[in-house]
């Protein structure tokens, strides 16, 4: 890109400009061996497994309920948590969950740097499994760039189509799984394969097919430096005293190439191998410090330590160590431990605690019974033939116990007032054995009534309690009865509500 202008002598000149954006220069990660490779592994394993074998575990919940053991079901409108059930009015605890989750991550962050995506991303976790079937199908770095720079012939295209169809494998069966979070897994998994699942299904099976192998196999160290929004403010969660991985310049420079044999009296043991860069999933250099781009996996640590071995140096020149350490190294002084106790990681422990208790106290306290109470608003009030007035209401009443159960309906208010519970038909219920199913809700009518002379005011407070006959779990709800102005002419009440007969 350059511009044209004109010098102080008016001749014209071509002025380069630098381009304002860059191919991507692709990366190719090389393996490596060593306790971080291991530990990586091991966790990817156990996640894996986690992802898609959870949805096969069942969990007894007796005759007619589903036995998965977690399952968002969408079409029942519950979530199944092994012996925990969630309905849609309860999901302040899914937002909970989240918030606690997302304050625990500020935690591990402010002590020990991006060890969430180094280790347990799920971007990192179907990444570092795609970049292991490519080394198995197309050989480790060195291979795989001199393949990519070769002429195609029909060996590299055989090894490039069997690549991208394992990869497609392993995106379908992550998306396979996913869907079965939110249907039972076995009828699923038939509905899928004989083709009588619902479009719903299988588009967000292609979704998650999709998104899988795109971000996975091809974007890759794109999602993590341009698309998460993680790295921009990880900073904000850093200090001091995190344990992060770094280089120890102070040990390692001046760096220079080493020939066997020779001393390393005057000169650092860096040797300028480039290990740590080659097995980067994200192509930077640990070297030049923390950058956005590093996820804190520790790869380069085992990568530097399988070389300073070789030269029978000191392991650790690359490390997980504190800013605070680091400097002191640098100044010939004795680190200190890293101090776990500090304002930040002291706000986060406090919040967790907090957020932790309350949502276990509510969980603890939950009751099987919730009622919604709402009143008629055309006509507001009814005036009955003997001239009292009458109010109507919707009364709903959820019952999340598996069996039916019995509730008494007793409506507090001036004596004298009297309640009658009915069907949606009209047909009237007794007050003290309203029966609801199990797992259901009971959508009922409530008529209050009371003598115009013992209402008190145009709005009369009322509370409304639901009990359970059979366990003693009550819900309460406040209302208002409305009657018309006590200085209200008589006829101005006739000619806005028609006098009926008592139910």
């Amino acid at each position: 890109m350059s511009t044209s202008g004109i010098d102080l002598d008016g001749h014209h000149e071509e002025t380069a400009q630098p381009a304002l954006f860059a191919n991507r220069l692709k990366v190719y990660p090389k393996a490596v061996k060593g306790p971080v490779r291991r530990i990586k592994w091991a966790l990817l394993v156990v996640m894996l497994g986690i992802y898609y074998i959870l949805p096969w575990v069942r969990w007894d919940r007796g005759p007619g309920r589903p036995d998965q053991a977690l399952l968002l079901d969408m079409e029942g409108r519950r979530g199944y948590f092994f012996n925990l059930e969630i309905w849609p009015d309860e999901i302040y605890y899914l937002a909970g969950l989240l918030i606690l989750a997302a304050v625990l991550l500020f935690l591990v962050t402010s002590l020990y740097g991006r060890l969430w995506c180094g280790y347990a991303c799920p971007q990192t976790v179907w990444t570092d499994l795609f970049m292991w079937v490519e080394r198995l199908i197309e050989g480790d770095r060195a291979e795989r760039i001199r393949n990519d720079k070769a002429k195609l012939t029909v060996r590299k295209a055989g090894r490039k189509i069997a690549k991208h169809m394992v990869w497609l494998v392993i995106a379908a069966l992550t998306g396979g799984a996913w869907i079965m979070y939110f249907r039972d897994a076995p009828t699923v998994t038939v509905e899928l394969l004989t083709g009588s699942a619902s479009g719903m299904a299988y588009s967000m099976f292609a979704l998650f097919t999709v998104t899988t192998y795109v971000l996975a196999g091809w974007a890759r160290e794109q999602v993590c430096t341009y698309m998460c929004p993680w790295p921009r403010f990880q900073a904000a969660m850093l200090d001091d005293q995190t344990v992060t991985v770094t280089y120890q310049g102070w040990r390692g420079e001046t760096r220079g190439k080493y020939r066997k044999g020779e001393s390393f009296e005057g000169r650092g043991d860096c040797v300028d191998c480039a290990q740590c860069v080659q097995v980067c999933p994200t192509g930077i250099d640990i070297r030049d410090g923390i950058q956005l781009e590093c996820i804190n996996c520790g790869l380069c640590v085992d990568a530097c330590d399988n070389v300073m071995e070789k030269l029978h140096r000191p392991k650790s020149l690359i490390t997980w160590d504190t800013f605070a350490n680091q400097a002191a190294l640098g100044r010939g002084e004795t680190p200190k431990p890293m101090k776990l106790i500090r304002p930040r990681t002291m706000i986060y422990t406090g919040l967790i605690v907090v957020l932790g208790a309350v949502m276990l106290a509510q969980l603890l306290t939950r009751t099987r019974v919730d009622t919604t109470l709402i009143r008629d608003r055309a006509p507001l009030f009814v005036t009955l033939s003997d001239g009292s007035i009458r109010n109507g209401y919707t009364l709903k009443i959820t019952n999340r116990r598996v069996e039916p159960a019995s509730f008494a309906v007793m409506v507090d208010g001036p004596e004298g007032l009297k309640a009658t519970v009915h069907l949606a038909d009209g047909q009237e219920l007794p007050a003290d054995d309203v029966e609801v199913r199990g797992d259901g809700v009971g959508s009922l009518r409530m008529f209050v009534s009371m003598p115009r002379a013992i209402i008190p005011e145009e709005q009369t407070p009322l509370h409304v309690t639901v009990r359970n006959q059979t366990t003693g779990e009550e819900a309460h709800v406040d209302t208002m009865f409305v009657a018309p102005p006590s200085g209200a002419d008589r006829t101005q009440r006739s000619n806005s509500v028609a006098p009926v007969q008592m139910p």
